[in-house]
């Protein structure tokens, strides 16, 4: 049986973070620009042979102008040293039922660190125009500072956020 390709159809998927702000609330954003393609020797999805993502720095959005500047600038992305995030999967196992694994090397501003995201398949069904499509929920956690994402600003009170 020949590979099966998988690419994300961007009309139903999201790319979204989630960072504390001042330490007491958190802001929400996305990349409004982004790729994800799969390889798999099945369409079940027990193993994969490789998944590989990228995002556009360019297209971050938190809703705020003057954050996503910010965000773009040397203090944070550097998008324009730096454009573009990539993760390339390097495991993906199956521990039981839908959730499953996903090891890889994620690069942020030319930096690559080994993650590990956690993954719920949520199963495969046609469409209604005779396509096939996989649904997937992918999270975990990373430390920007690892990533050389270091600002921080000294607030009124003393703390660093």
């Amino acid at each position: 049986m020949a590979n099966m390709k998988w690419v994300a159809d961007p009309m139903h998927s999201e790319v979204q973070f989630k960072v504390k702000h001042l330490m007491i609330t958190t802001v929400t954003g996305y990349f409004q620009k982004f790729n994800v393609e799969a390889e798999t020797a099945d369409d079940s999805f027990n193993s994969a042979s490789s998944v590989e993502f990228t995002a556009d720095v360019n297209s971050i959005s938190t809703n705020n102008e003057q954050r996503d500047t910010h965000l773009k600038s040397a203090d944070f992305f550097d998008a324009e040293n730096h454009g573009e995030i990539r993760f390339v999967a390097t495991n993906y196992e199956n521990p039981g039922g839908n959730d499953y694994k996903l090891h890889g090397n994620l690069t942020i501003r030319n930096i690559t660190k080994p993650v590990t995201v956690n993954v719920d398949f949520g199963g495969i069904v046609v469409d209604p125009y005779g396509q096939t499509k996989a649904g997937f929920t992918l999270s975990g956690k990373i430390s920007r500072k690892e990533f050389g994402l270091t600002w921080n600003a000294v607030t009124e009170a003393g703390n660093v956020w």
